[in-house]
């Protein structure tokens, strides 16, 4: 077995040999590669020329091609294109991941940590967001003719103007929420130092993935079951509510008690909301009044009488 000596690094005979033969023999210290350049003495004697060896530009190249194979890129301003594609640069699988987290909620799993992963995306909430107003619109047209039908008296009239308001109603909520949501918890943070946050983009993505669950139970509506509509409307409530709850509930309930369930409150009130002013807006109810057959009155009869005279 080799002894630690063994393992010293040592001096070779040959190259002792070659300097004391030539002292001014060029020489080359590992320690050149820590820095950027370095001189060597070249040629016989003292008096030889000095050989300087640039390394700035490797190691320029190697910080460069690094960034390439790392993926690092620096992110441009606000007004250019690269700025915003960030915001989408998610996977079918990301989405399809959160897609199901939002419709299967589970106690102590924040869905922000739990599927957005420090990476909020656009991308889903936008189309949920799309697919929702066609949805509602849709939808609601063909339950309004399934509950006329029958009915002679009534014409169907397609209603493109609902397309309309449900872009108006579901935009402002997945936007408009948001924005003051996150304008509170952060007006909170400055005055509770132990209310936590998120950002602006987690919280607008939550929201938007908040809302998928609407998507086929709007399909839904469509039966003409009054019952079976508010059944769907309560379970989609309290699923999509649920998503809500248990992302925002770790963050306010530090703050005091007041604030912790007034915040709760409005996020669950201002759901119940949206969810049941689609329901009663879109999907009304037919009356069917009961028809009665329409009597007109026999003419009368006059007899004249003449008198003689």
């Amino acid at each position: 077995m080799a002894s630690p000596n063994d393992l010293q690094f040592q001096e070779f005979e040959e190259a002792a040999e070659l300097l004391s033969a030539d002292p001014g023999a060029s020489t080359l210290s590992m320690s050149a590669s820590n820095t950027s350049s370095t001189t060597a003495p070249v040629g016989g004697g003292g008096g030889g020329e000095e050989v300087k060896l640039d390394m700035s530009e490797d190691e320029e190249g190697q910080e460069e091609s690094s960034e390439l194979l790392g993926g690092q890129k620096a992110a441009g301003g606000f007004w250019t294109f690269e700025y915003y594609q960030s915001f989408f640069n998610v996977d079918t699988v990301q989405v399809l991941d959160r897609v199901k987290g939002s419709v299967m909620p589970l106690p102590g799993k924040n869905f922000i940590k739990h599927h957005l992963r420090s990476n909020p995306d656009l991308y889903g909430p936008f189309w949920i967001c799309v697919t929702l107003v066609f949805s509602v619109a849709i939808s609601g047209n063909l339950s309004t003719f399934l509950s006329h039908m029958g009915n002679p008296a009534y014409h169907y009239r397609p209603q493109f103007h609902r397309v309309t308001i449900a872009a108006i109603v579901i935009f402002l909520y997945a936007w408009l929420v948001p924005i003051g949501l996150w304008g509170f918890l952060t007006w909170r943070q400055g005055t509770e130092r132990q209310v936590g946050g998120y950002s602006f983009l987690e919280t607008v993505c939550v929201y938007g993935y908040s809302l998928f669950i609407y998507i086929p139970t709007s399909v839904l509506w469509i039966i003409p079951v009054e019952w079976l509509r508010w059944t769907l409307i309560m379970v989609a409530m309290v699923i999509s509510g649920s998503v809500l709850v248990l992302t925002f509930w770790p963050v306010v309930r530090d703050d005091t008690r007041v604030m912790a369930v007034a915040t709760v409150a409005t996020i669950v009130v201002l759901h119940t909301l949206l969810a049941v002013g689609c329901k009663m807006y879109f999907f009304q109810t037919a009356e069917h009044l009961p028809t009665t057959p329409v009597t007109t009155a026999a003419p009368a009869h006059v007899t004249l009488v003449t008198k003689p005279h």
